[in-house]
């Protein structure tokens, strides 16, 4: 098993976010590209100390990024997950 701290990265801080985490009781993570839903579902609650009640991920595409020249740079590809946290347990965001 990999460490919590490798697993999650960082919480987004999102307008999206903020909405489900207010309406929907679900946190918005940047996860490790690697890790897969067992793993993530383990790291927040060990880090949070909630319950877990689902996890989605999704693969979020690099962005085109502009140099000086012709040529075109992208920025890395990354993983976002989606925890659903029981209705009665609650993560500080702040």
């Amino acid at each position: 098993m990999k460490n919590s701290y490798d697993v999650v990265k960082k919480i987004l801080l999102t307008e999206k976010g903020t909405r489900l985490s207010e309406e929907q009781n679900k946190y918005l993570f940047r996860v490790d590209p690697k890790a897969n839903k067992v793993e993530i579902r383990a790291a927040v609650e060990e880090l949070f100390k909630v319950r877990v009640m689902a996890v989605n991920t999704m693969r979020r595409k690099g962005k085109k990024k502009r140099e000086r020249t012709a040529n075109y740079g992208m920025t890395a590809a990354w993983k976002r997950a989606v925890v659903t946290v029981h209705e009665d347990d609650k993560i500080n965001l702040i």
